[in-house]
C-alpha cells in the first residue's frame, strides 16, 4: 500500500508541477480557465485505498469515543469500517466534480516539513454540498501523504476529519451557537496502528 500511496502522491506532484504556472497567480477572482485546469489530489480515492489496506491486513481498528467527560472504546469489525467513514467518502473529492467550486493553493511549510495543499471555496457553495474545504500534507522527501484534514459544514453543525496516514483518524463534531462559538459535541478517534 505504501508503494501505491507513493505512486498516487508522485503523480499528483507531477501534475501539480506541470500546472503550477496557472495556479501561481490565483486570486480571489479566479478565472474559469484556471479552475477547469486544476488537478486536485484524489482525497477520496486515497482514503478508500487506506481502508482497503487496513481490511487486507485484517486489522480491527480501535474506536475511542468521547462525549463530554465520558469515554468509551470498542474494536471495529472489518465489515463496519467503511460504514464508519461513509460521511467522508462523499462527495467524491477529485478534479472532475469540484474544480469549479474550489481553488487549490500549495506551498512548502517548513514548520511542518510538508508540502501543504489547501482547497478553499471560490464562491458560495450549493446548499446540497456540506464539504467546506480540505488540506493535504505531503512529505517533501518521500512524496507520501502525511495527513489529510477536511471540514464539512451543514447549517450550525461542523464535522472535522484529520486522517493521519497509516496510523489513525480523528473526527470532531462541533455545534455553533448564535454568537459563532463552537461547542464540541463528540470526538471519535479510530486507530489501526497499535
Amino acid at each position: 500500500m505504501k508503494f501505491t500511496t507513493l505512486v498516487i502522491a508522485s503523480m499528483y506532484l507531477l501534475l501539480n508541477a506541470c500546472n503550477n504556472n496557472s495556479n501561481k497567480n490565483v486570486t480571489s477572482s479566479v478565472g474559469a480557465d484556471t479552475l477547469q485546469n486544476q488537478r486536485f489530489f484524489p482525497v477520496t480515492t486515497y482514503i478508500k485505498g487506506q481502508l482497503f489496506s487496513i481490511k487486507e491486513k485484517g486489522i480491527n481498528p480501535i474506536k475511542y469515543t468521547t462525549i463530554g467527560e465520558k469515554k468509551d472504546s470498542v474494536f471495529l469489525k472489518v465489515e463496519s469500517w467503511e460504514q464508519e467513514m461513509a460521511e467522508f467518502l462523499t462527495p467524491l473529492i477529485d478534479s472532475t466534480n469540484l474544480n469549479t467550486l474550489f481553488v487549490e493553493k500549495s506551498f512548502k511549510d517548513q514548520s511542518l516539513n510538508a508540502i501543504t495543499i489547501t482547497y478553499d471555496p471560490v464562491k458560495k457553495l450549493p446548499d446540497s454540498l456540506s464539504l467546506s474545504g480540505w488540506t493535504v500534507y505531503i512529505n517533501p522527501e518521500t512524496g507520501n501523504v502525511k495527513r489529510i484534514y477536511l471540514t464539512k459544514t451543514k447549517e450550525n453543525f461542523t464535522t472535522q476529519l484529520t486522517w493521519n496516514s497509516d496510523k489513525n483518524c480523528k473526527m470532531v463534531y462541533l455545534l455553533t451557537n448564535e454568537k459563532g462559538e463552537f461547542t464540541i459535541e463528540k470526538e471519535v478517534l479510530i486507530s489501526w496502528d497499535y
